[in-house]
């Protein structure tokens, strides 16, 4: 398991505007960018409901934190 340091830091990569929240294009736009192109909005929306606890269609560091913790 990765610390907290190492999950903010890899949370940050993806939240690209900085509000606390990852959104699907967000998720796309750095998956994109670490090498993986083929990652479609539908597919970040999937891997996203499968965290999103709250059920707002975005994945907040605590319910990232929550999922690697469980991992």
């Amino acid at each position: 398991m990765a610390s907290i340091e190492e999950a903010r830091a890899s949370f940050d990569r993806f939240d690209a505007d900085k509000d606390g929240l990852v959104t699907a294009e967000e998720y796309k736009r750095a998956m994109a960018e670490m090498g993986d192109p083929y990652v479609t909005v539908p597919v970040a929306e999937t891997l996203i409901a499968q965290r999103d606890t709250d059920e707002d269609g975005m994945m907040s560091f605590e319910e990232f934190w929550n999922a690697l913790r469980k991992e």
